[in-house]
């Protein structure tokens, strides 16, 4: 199984990247989780089963450009590449809030484009410091992610057999 990761910041060390490839560590077994900038974003998200957005938080909301880029992805409506595709939504910041505001409004984004947006939410909060010394417990919640985007994955495998 193939997991598309985003991460929401085009920063150099950026901790949303970071926290991706920390996620990539925890998936079980057979799951790989590819990092990806939007250069070629719609096609990867045509391939993907699933995709794994990590965003920063400006300004208690995305920022500008993953919301570029998830709008390109949608036109034209039609053929958006993101339609019924499980996605799972998680972010990291130095403040105390983990970015969980940025989260929501993504979440939101999300579900107008007709993704399949999973109740999971992980707001890493001083990541600026949980990043640099990942604790049992940040691996635990990352895994849980991705268990929760591999069984959707499954579901939706389940649900078109069933069609």
């Amino acid at each position: 199984m193939r997991i598309l990761g985003i991460p929401g910041s085009l920063r150099a060390g950026s901790l949303n990247t970071q926290l991706l490839r920390l996620a990539a560590e925890e998936l079980p077994a057979g799951v790989e989780l590819e990092l990806y900038d939007v250069a070629r974003l719609k096609d990867a998200v045509a391939e993907a089963d699933a995709i794994l957005v990590a965003t920063p938080e400006f300004n208690g909301s995305i920022p500008g450009q993953l919301k570029n880029a998830f709008d390109w992805v949608s036109r034209p409506l039609g053929e958006n590449p993101a339609r019924g595709k499980p996605v799972a939504v998680i972010g990291a910041s130095t403040s105390s809030f983990g970015g969980i505001w940025a989260q929501r409004e993504l979440k939101k984004v999300l579900g107008i484009l007709g993704a399949r947006v999973l109740d999971v939410e992980l707001p890493v909060a001083k990541a600026d410091r949980r990043l640099a010394d990942p604790d049992l417990e940040l691996r635990a919640e990352l895994a849980g992610v991705g268990d929760a985007l591999v069984s959707a994955v499954g579901a939706s495998a389940r649900e078109s057999v069933l069609v």
